[in-house]
């Protein structure tokens, strides 16, 4: 397949100066997402192990229902250490203004998601640049149905799903041994962001595998020779169940909506939520703002949103509102399996892309 295209996207007039504050990363707000989001993981895993702690000291059937309970909040939020939140945004080198502090977390939080982010960046990069384009993106492919067996595929978020925990650890296994395997990403795709005449990114791709696998065994060996095997459950496979409020989150990004179109405003979805899905999204509701302009950091999106909404089309607000909006498209693409929903647009103010050097700059690949 040819991946070589150039697709002059459209993209919203914007001020120069007002740009310019947009674009500006900040270490203390960088702070102020991934601190309080480690602490929830930290301390929602610390009272599914005192609940587990509490079922062995008392009667096991009556404390079994607040183990559970806790291990689903704890699962609940930790789907959000991942690609669907922090390891995204620190692949886009944006939430700090330090590149330390970006690699350093970027790392803690692939670490704790068991996430290939060697592998995401890279495929990323593509996605941006040519989102959901048949035969060039590969992250995304569109239309996305909903049928039966993706039902009852994902009737396992709201507990554990085998298949795609065993996916992605032995994703991780093949790439320590130096090859690429079916994971998060297809392997197929992979070969084609990651080719095997990169030898040096090959080389660190193999070097993370082996980081993820070797570090996470001997978490769980520590938590073994200390007497706590159940902290292997809370810390080591925090994120492989009850990964439904991540996922209810995040497939409405390009679910229903227009492949192979030069306009974000057509092929992302945006819409608006309370503090709590913001925060652990990381403001990823706001996809046409990010995508549209993606140097701008996570903070600053619902800033960007407000000075170019009147160029951009309507968002429904919240995720009940949102998902009946997606049902509604699905519904017609089982009788329409080519149909995609076309937002209305503003009046037409005429094709353009950036064109100056500060929005190129901010519609800039993540490299």
């Amino acid at each position: 397949m040819n991946d070589q295209i150039k697709i002059n996207w459209y993209r919203c007039r914007i001020d120069r100066a007002i740009m310019s504050q947009l674009m500006r990363t900040s270490n203390s707000r960088g702070f102020l997402q991934v601190l309080p989001q480690l602490t929830l993981f930290l301390g929602t895993g610390a009272l599914a192990y005192a609940a587990f702690r509490h079922a062995n000291a008392t009667n096991w059937p009556t404390s079994v229902p607040l183990l559970l309970a806790a291990l689903f909040v704890h699962g609940t939020l930790s789907n959000f250490l991942g690609s669907v939140g922090p390891v995204h945004e620190l692949c886009h080198k944006t939430p700090f203004r330090s590149k330390a502090l970006n690699e350093f977390f970027l790392k803690v939080f692939s670490f704790l998601s068991w996430t290939d982010y060697i592998a995401f960046r890279p495929s990323h990069v593509k996605h941006h640049q040519v989102t959901v384009h048949h035969d060039h993106d590969g992250e995304v492919v569109l239309p996305r149905h909903l049928d039966w067996e993706f039902v009852r595929f994902y009737v396992a978020i709201l507990t554990i799903n085998p298949k795609f925990a065993w996916r992605r650890i032995t994703a991780l296994g093949h790439a320590a041994g130096g090859r690429i395997a079916d994971g998060e990403l297809n392997g197929a795709w992979l070969e084609r962001v990651m080719p095997a005449d990169n030898l040096a990114l090959r080389r660190e791709h193999r070097r993370w595998a082996c980081t993820v696998l070797l570090g996470q065994f001997a978490l769980a060996a520590m938590f073994v020779a200390l007497g706590h095997p159940f902290l292997i459950l809370i810390f080591n496979f925090g994120t492989f169940y009850c990964p439904w409020f991540a996922l209810l989150c995040g497939l409405p990004q390009h679910l229903g909506l227009s492949p192979n179109v030069p306009d974000f405003r057509l092929c992302c979805r945006t819409y608006t939520c309370g503090p709590l899905v913001s925060f652990l999204y990381w403001n990823m509701n706001y996809h046409v703002e990010h995508h549209m302009f993606p140097a701008v950091p996570f903070y600053h999106l619902p800033k960007l949103r407000a000075v170019i909404a009147a160029d951009l089309p309507a968002a429904p607000h919240g995720l009940v509102a949102t998902w009946r909006e997606i049902a509604v498209i699905l519904r017609r693409q089982k009788s329409e399996p080519l149909y995609a929903f076309v937002p209305v647009l503003p009046g037409d103010a005429g094709d353009r892309v950036g064109d100056t050097a500060l929005e190129r700059e901010a519609a800039g690949s993540l490299n």
